[in-house]
């Protein structure tokens, strides 16, 4: 049999793994920031791109796709070489997979702290970055494919059938809920409105967790757990029910980030059911794991690496579990919009992606550069700390959760809220905030410590050189079934047919989900009352967005008691049909606001985003001063309308024509009504004559940035009156 020599590319391996430490240090840095801002909300003052509403966007963006993102391609680079015997397809695409996955970093760095955001969870960036995401994820999918077809290894690992389920479900939900209509260079509007662009989203949303954070690291899971603990995997027969079970039903499951939500029924009840299912597989797969630590565990207790992978593995249980609880509607009920989820996010990125990233670079660098781990007493301290942190930063949050949902639910005996000021639950939760600081701070140090410990290892070790291996060549076989072959083992030799299967499999739920929802128009009763957006509140949404305010603000009233009595009216499908894009929130740091509109005065709304404590004693929210200062650029707003008239928003020739007009003459209205409050007339009035005496230019108060803000949330909620809502509901247009 001829023995063939070739070279693994352990350069791309090195690129990725150094690029897993750099943007992952920066992105928990930025979390660790935020986490202060509900301490300290004014520690940022006055800096627009130091705002918690532009910055928590690019806190998940760094670690889920900078931090995670690289280390998924060092673990994958690194293991698909070495399971099919073969260096990777081209090394051209290697790098263009890595520079190109820098460049959408450094863009997404740049970009969403000056405002340029979708504002779609987890797909915040921008349309043109979209497109480059797009280009660079085929280039891995191409050169992962065809690195399988010029394979020296007959049947391929369960790694690698994770890794192609990662591959095509991933870019199926990035072009899907990328659809967007461009209004300029960084500005577009989401193909969808409404409902059908909240479950598209959470179609994504939900399934970015599923194949971006879980399926590529069960994929390392079942290569580096083996390697680490010298064992070979519990069960093969369990990784296949673990694989194709999971891969199927968790696409279904987005829709239980939309329960008691204006969402129609059927989806949601679609989501809770699949999503109970879930738990199977997924515990399937923690057993698998933990199981092929059997024999191994004394190695466990010396071996940092296997402590981590271990927790890793662990936290992967215990997130898996959780999750299908939080989908059951009575939990959902407590959980929704509260710090509870906020912890369940968190004991998966924290414990299964970071600590099983640390347990792959622990084991990676000193095969990589030929040496010695620097210390392993500091890595077991890296583990303690980190481990440590996880349980501060989740407990706390838990317990935050529960107050919050206990507080909110609240009644006296004459039927009003106990606590009818949102502050009053805000305030409760503080001495929780600070135990999550203090958690993620000491998560943090333990990182700080391993790269201090992996960097003394690398400068002791030799150059990354490409790597001199040696396999016999893959002789030609029967496309057909050998006598003895078991189906699955025929189709592991045939990575194509694989692919095929892998990618129906993920489309089906899809299908079954969101086709009914866009196509079938009963789906959303239509309310006649409700109309699109003026000119000025198309501008103001616009600014609610850019700054971020969907982070802590719901417009989602739910069908309960306690939230009508506390917010009003709850939503209705036929609500949302000119939002383009949705943005029904998932947190509330802040009350729901659905139906602010008329609730307070202009002047309220001036001052609270000057100085939120003026108005809200106890209040966490940061100041938004710019928005005073800023003079309001509105040369697009006849190009956003004409871009939302293809969307099918009813804007008239005419209304596009005038859009100027209407925005004058509306916000001259508003200019009027913030006059009516002597002490905003008494300042304004100085400041105008300060610019005068000094030569400076006035901006009028009427053409400034909060003018259009206030418009849109005094629009908010306005276009049903409560009374009249059975009535307005219509069968059908």
């Amino acid at each position: 049999m001829e023995v063939q020599q070739f070279y693994y590319d352990n350069k791309i391996v090195k690129k990725f793994l150094y690029a897993t430490l750099f943007w992952g240090i920066i992105g928990m840095l930025v979390g660790l920031l935020l986490a202060f801002m509900f301490l300290f909300p004014n520690i940022t003052d006055g800096i627009s791109w130091l705002s918690f509403g532009r910055l928590r966007p690019l806190h998940t963006n760094a670690v889920i796709f900078a931090f995670v993102g690289n280390a998924i391609f060092a673990g994958v680079y690194y293991s698909t070489q070495r399971l099919l015997k073969a260096r990777m397809f081209s090394d051209v695409l290697s790098n263009v997979n890595f520079w190109g996955w820098q460049a959408i970093i450094v863009a997404a760095a740049i970009t969403l702290p000056l405002g340029y955001t979708t504002s779609k969870e987890y797909a915040e960036l921008e349309w043109p970055i979209d497109l480059a995401i797009a280009v660079v994820w085929v280039a891995f999918g191409v050169n992962l494919i065809g690195t399988m077809l010029k394979r020296r290894q007959r049947h391929l690992y369960v790694a690698i059938w994770f890794y192609i389920a990662t591959f095509v479900t991933v870019a199926v939900l990035h072009i899907f809920n990328s659809l967007e209509l461009p209004v300029s260079a960084l500005k577009s509007y989401s193909a969808y409105a409404g409902v059908q662009d909240a479950l598209v989203q959470w179609w994504y949303g939900h399934n970015a967790v599923a194949f971006f954070l879980t399926t590529p690291f069960l994929g390392l899971m079942y290569y580096f757990v083996p390697k680490a603990a010298n064992r070979p995997v519990y069960s093969y027969r369990l990784s296949i029910v673990h694989f194709w079970s999971l891969i199927f039903i968790y696409i279904w499951a987005g829709p239980h980030h939309l329960l008691y939500s204006a969402l129609p029924d059927w989806a949601q009840n679609l989501g809770v059911a699949f999503s109970v299912m879930l738990i199977a597989p997924s515990w399937g797969g923690m057993i698998n794991g933990l199981l092929t630590l059997r024999g191994a565990w004394d190695k466990v207790r010396t071996d940092p690496t296997l402590k981590f992978m271990v927790v890793a593995i662990t936290g992967y249980g215990m997130s898996t579990f959780e999750g299908p609880m939080l989908s059951l509607k009575n939990v959902n009920a407590i959980a929704h919009f509260s710090d509870w989820i906020i912890a369940h996010v968190h004991v998966g990125a924290l414990a299964w992606n970071g600590f099983l990233t640390f347990g792959m670079v622990y084991w990676l660098v000193p095969k990589m550069f030929k040496t010695r781990l620097h210390s392993v007493p500091m890595a077991n301290f890296h583990f303690w700390i980190g481990t440590l942190g996880i349980v501060l930063y989740a407990l706390p949050m838990y317990v935050a959760g529960f107050t919050q949902a206990l507080m909110w639910k609240d009644f006296n005996p004459d039927g009003s809220l106990v606590y009818g000021n949102f502050l009053e639950t805000v305030n409760e939760i503080i001495p929780m905030y600070w135990m999550r600081a203090i958690g993620g701070t000491l998560y943090i140090v333990g990182f700080i410590v391993m790269l201090y410990n992996v960097v003394v290892t690398v400068r002791s070790g030799s150059k990354v050189e490409d790597e001199l291996a040696e396999a016999p060549a893959l002789a030609r076989v029967s496309k057909r079934r050998i006598a003895g072959e078991t189906y699955h083992t025929l189709l592991e030799r045939k990575p194509i047919q694989l692919t095929i299967f892998a990618t129906i499999a993920i489309l089906i739920g899809g299908v079954v989900q969101i086709i009914p929802t866009l196509l079938v128009e009963s789906n959303i009763p239509t309310i006649t009352s409700v109309k699109p957006y003026t000119p000025l509140e198309l501008e103001g949404r616009d600014l609610y967005i850019r700054e971020g305010c969907v982070g802590c603000h719901s417009q989602m009233i739910r069908p309960f008691r306690s939230e009508v009595e506390r917010y009003g009216e709850y939503a209705k499908a036929g609500e949302f049909v000119y939002d383009h894009p949705f943005l029904w929130g998932s947190k509330r740091t802040g009350p729901d606001l659905l139906r602010v509109g008329g609730k307070y005065s202009d002047s309220w709304h001036l001052n609270h985003m000057y100085d939120p404590q003026s108005t809200s004693s106890g209040s966490i929210m940061p100041a938004y001063q710019w928005l005073v200062r800023n003079e309001h650029d509105r040369s697009m707003t006849q190009a956003k309308m004409e871009t939302m008239v293809k969307l099918g928003v009813p804007y008239t020739e005419e209304e596009i024509a005038n859009a100027k007009a209407s925005m004058d003459a509306q916000a001259l209205q508003i200019e009027q009504n913030l006059y009516t409050d002597p002490e905003f007339a008494r300042t304004y009035e100085e400041e105008k004559k300060y610019a005068q005496e000094n030569g400076e230019e006035f901006v009028e108060m009427r053409n400034r940035e909060i003018v259009a803000l206030i418009a849109y949330l005094q629009r908010l909620g306005t276009d049903i009156k409560v009374k009249e809502t059975d009535q307005l509901l219509s069968e059908n247009k």
